[in-house]
C-alpha cells in the first residue's frame, strides 16, 4: 500500500510533471508472471524513473550500502529505499552476495518483476561496462525471462558528484525478452555465464546506442579516483 501510495501520489505527479520522462516498447514486458528487468546505470535516479514507468510493481537489487547510513539522514535514506521497494544487494561476495542474490529469486518465486543492474555500479562516465556474471547464475537459477532496459538521460539530471537534481527530460526504452531457457542447469559454468551476461549487456546497449568498454565499472571508477 505504501509503494502505491509513494508512486502514485507523493513522488510520480511531481517527477512526471517535472522531468516528463518517456518511455518505448513497455509493452515487452509481460503482464504477469516473473521477469527480470536488466537495466545500464547511469545515474542514481535510474531506480526511480524505471519503477516509475513500470505499471507493474517491481523491487530492485539496491547496493546494501544505502542502507547503512547514520543519524535521521541515514535512516531517511533508509526508509525511502524501502518505501520504493529496494532491496539490499551485499557485493563483498562470498556468502554475503549469495544470500542476496537468493532475496532476489524469492521475489521471483513470487511472481514478482526484479530489477538489476549487470555493471554492478553506477557508470562513472556515462558508458556502458563490463557486466557481473553473479547476475546471470540468479537468471539460470530462476528459469525467468529477462527485458533489457536502457535508460536515456538520467545523468543529466542527477550528474556524479551533485547534490541536487537538474531538470531535464528522460527516457527509459525497453526491449524484447530474452530466453535463456537453452542453457538451463549450466548456471555453474563460468563460460556460461559470461556468455548470458555478455548477450544481455550488448542488448542494452544497442537499445540505448551507449559506447561498450569490456572493463568492470568498479574498476574504471577507482582509475578516476587515483588520476583524481
Amino acid at each position: 500500500m505504501f509503494y502505491w501510495f509513494m508512486k502514485h501520489i507523493i513522488i510520480g505527479p511531481p517527477v512526471r510533471a517535472i522531468f516528463r520522462p518517456w518511455s518505448l516498447g513497455l509493452s515487452n514486458v509481460p503482464s504477469s508472471g516473473p521477469v527480470i528487468i536488466a537495466s545500464n546505470h547511469i545515474s542514481f535516479v535510474d531506480s526511480v524513473f524505471i519503477p516509475l514507468l513500470m505499471p507493474r510493481r517491481m523491487v530492485f537489487l539496491a547496493k546494501s550500502e544505502y542502507f547503512r547510513g547514520r543519524g535521521l539522514k541515514g535512516m531517511l535514506t533508509r526508509f525511502f529505499f524501502i518505501a520504493i521497494g529496494m532491496l539490499p544487494m551485499d557485493r563483498s561476495g562470498g556468502k554475503a552476495s549469495e544470500a542476496s542474490l537468493n532475496t532476489g529469486l524469492e521475489v521471483l518465486t513470487e511472481g514478482g518483476v526484479l530489477g538489476i543492474y549487470p555493471e554492478g555500479t553506477r557508470s562513472p562516465d556515462g558508458r556502458l561496462y563490463r557486466g557481473r556474471t553473479g547476475v546471470a547464475r540468479m537468471i539460470l537459477e530462476a528459469g525467468v525471462p529477462v527485458v533489457p532496459v536502457a535508460v536515456v538521460d538520467t545523468d543529466k539530471v542527477m550528474r556524479v558528484g551533485s547534490n541536487r537534481p537538474h531538470v531535464h527530460r528522460v527516457g527509459v526504452i525497453y526491449g524484447k525478452p530474452l530466453d535463456f531457457s537453452r542453457f538451463a542447469g549450466l548456471e555453474g559454468d563460468r563460460f556460461i555465464l559470461r556468455s548470458v551476461t555478455d548477450e544481455i549487456t550488448y542488448e542494452i546497449a544497442r537499445l540505448g546506442g551507449q559506447e561498450y568498454v569490456d572493463v568492470y565499472a568498479s574498476s574504471a571508477r577507482q582509475k578516476v579516483a587515483s588520476v583524481s
